[in-house]
């Protein structure tokens, strides 16, 4: 007999047991989170089933996605709910008002992240008309609005009385300035101030904006390390506006490094000011001594729990050169990762350090925006090496104005000068520092003074905004006499240290002594019993002798 199948199909499991990428039901492999949704494998399915499909004669069995048809009679029809026939999503005037202001509350707070934002179009609440600029031949071209075929009867002005006219035309000309006008045209007639030498433009090549650019592009947060003595100074606010404007989804924080070389109020005032604008840490790169090490990697953690779907997050350190940016690196690894020099232009190309598993470090070299700094800031910010500046003393009388002449004489043993030219013959002949016939060599002791500026044997900072000579000189005092007790407290732990030590040998040494007597006492004893049993014995031989 033939065999008959059953009319019946065999009811397939609902979960499917394979493995395959295209199945939902799969188990979790190594992918882990990485591994395709449900949402994403019926996506690739409907990019992959676009043609019907057809038996061995050519016809239409089941018809490709979105070109199926009914059979003549039936009528398609569309589910009847109320949200087909109105508007289902309404907000009044007010609620929206609230929602924009808290909206904006919250970018600006730079201690808030919005982590999950609405679907809806927020961004048609953003009113960019407002501070965007009109563009008139845009809306309206040139011969409609002027000419002889003008279609407008009237134009549309803001004053309707020809004084009303002269009084604004009067009071914005008052009101204007041509510094701050952007687009006045100014007849240099043909010149431009240029640095005399070359060397003053280090930091500002398109190689380097390169290296800055693909630093921005790869990171996910960026720091920007600035120098604690003057923070103001190193910052590169043209960098920071590109962010916000171009990169706004990148978390940015100021880092002040060498905070060791500032006073403790210069620090928490600079990091309450720079704290209004961005996320600010205090820092101060050592391999053995850190400070701020913990918070830091405690921020780059938080980040890293911010940012869970991604496999890992890459951190950029940017940045003046010279304000340790490959030292915090090296700081965080607790090893030299990275190549360091108290000199400027050390790093030459991006690199990519591991820190953790999911966070990466990218350190790149020092950049410099050219807005009109003199040769003199130039050097005394760092960006150029001492040893290659053709004058170095031309430098040297706006360290001796900084600097204050307390400082000065403690540190060079000078004690009074006529003007820069008199400090330098004087302290290159307290050092040495002479060409053939005894003359001071000036330039030597200048590239010294300028050394030493730079590395911060120099005590010297930007004062905070906002703060007074007589706040300046409390501080400073408060300081002090903090610095002195700490001293006083010092000294007495090394005192009770000594005396310790001191107890401790004298106690040694009278055991010592002790010891010495006990044994002199014994071999004098053990001697004494010796000679009274040889005595014996030798009664005891005569004896039997006899």
């Amino acid at each position: 007999m033939s065999k008959v199948k059953d009319g019946k199909s065999k009811v397939k499991d609902k979960i499917k047991s394979g493995s395959h990428s295209l199945n939902p039901d799969r188990a979790n492999g190594k992918g882990g989170q990485n591994m395709r949704s449900k949402a994403t494998i019926d996506r690739l399915n409907m990019y992959k089933n676009q043609k019907p499909v057809r038996n061995r004669s050519g016809k239409i069995i089941k018809a490709a996605p979105f070109q199926g048809w009914n059979a003549s009679g039936t009528q398609a029809r569309v589910e009847p709910n109320r949200k087909w026939f109105g508007n289902t999503r309404v907000i009044t005037q007010s609620a929206l008002q609230s929602f924009q202001d808290e909206m904006n509350k919250a970018k600006a707070d730079p201690y808030k992240l919005i982590i999950k934002p609405t679907n809806l179009p927020t961004t048609i609440l953003n009113e960019k008309a407002k501070n965007e600029r009109v563009h008139l031949l845009e809306f309206e071209p040139f011969e409609n609005t002027f000419g002889p075929k003008a279609q407008r009867k009237k134009p549309q002005l803001a004053t309707c009385d020809l004084n009303e006219y002269a009084e604004l035309v009067a009071k914005k000309a008052e009101e204007y300035n041509a510094e701050k006008d952007k687009d006045l045209v100014q007849d240099n007639e043909g010149v431009t101030d240029e640095p005399m030498f070359a060397l003053f433009k280090a930091g500002q090549s398109k190689r380097i904006w390169g290296e800055l650019y693909k630093v921005i592009d790869s990171s996910d947060v960026i720091i920007q390390v600035l120098d604690a003595r003057n923070p103001d100074g190193t910052r590169c606010k043209q960098v920071e506006a590109y962010i916000k404007k171009e990169k706004s989804h990148k978390h940015l924080i100021f880092v002040l490094n060498k905070c060791d070389l500032v006073p403790t109020w210069v620090t928490q005032k600079w990091v309450a000011i720079l704290s209004q604008e961005h996320p600010t840490l205090a820092f101060h790169a050592s391999l053995t001594n850190p400070f701020g090490k913990g918070a830091l990697i405690q921020l780059l953690r938080q980040f890293g729990t911010l940012h869970k779907d991604r496999k890992q997050i890459s951190v950029g350190f940017i940045g003046y050169p010279n304000t340790g940016k490959s030292s915090i690196i090296n700081a965080l690894r607790k090893k030299k990762v990275c190549n360091v020099a108290p000199i400027a232009g050390e790093t030459k190309v991006w690199q990519y350090i591991t820190l953790m598993k999911r966070i990466f470090l990218i350190d790149c070299p020092g950049v410099v925006y050219p807005h009109g700094d003199s040769e003199t800031d130039i050097v005394l910010k760092g960006v150029v090496r001492v040893e290659n500046i053709p004058s170095p003393e031309d430098h040297v009388e706006e360290v001796l104005r900084r600097v204050k002449k307390e400082f000065i004489q403690r540190t060079y043993k000078v004690y009074e000068w006529d003007d820069h030219v008199d400090f330098l013959e004087k302290l290159a002949m307290k050092t040495g520092k002479l060409n053939k016939g005894g003359e001071s060599n000036i330039s030597s002791a200048a590239k010294m003074v300028l050394n030493d500026f730079q590395r911060g044997k120099l005590p010297y900072y930007v004062r905070p905004p906002g703060t007074t000579d007589e706040e300046e000189e409390s501080q400073n005092n408060k300081a002090i006499e903090d610095a002195a007790k700490n001293e006083k407290i010092d000294e007495s732990i090394e005192k009770l240290e000594e005396q310790s030590l001191q107890t401790d040998i004298k106690t040694e040494t009278k055991k010592k002594l002790k010891k010495k007597t006990l044994k002199k006492v014994l071999n004098v004893k053990e001697n004494k019993v010796k000679k009274k049993i040889n005595y014996e014995e030798n009664k005891k031989r005569k004896r039997d002798n006899k």
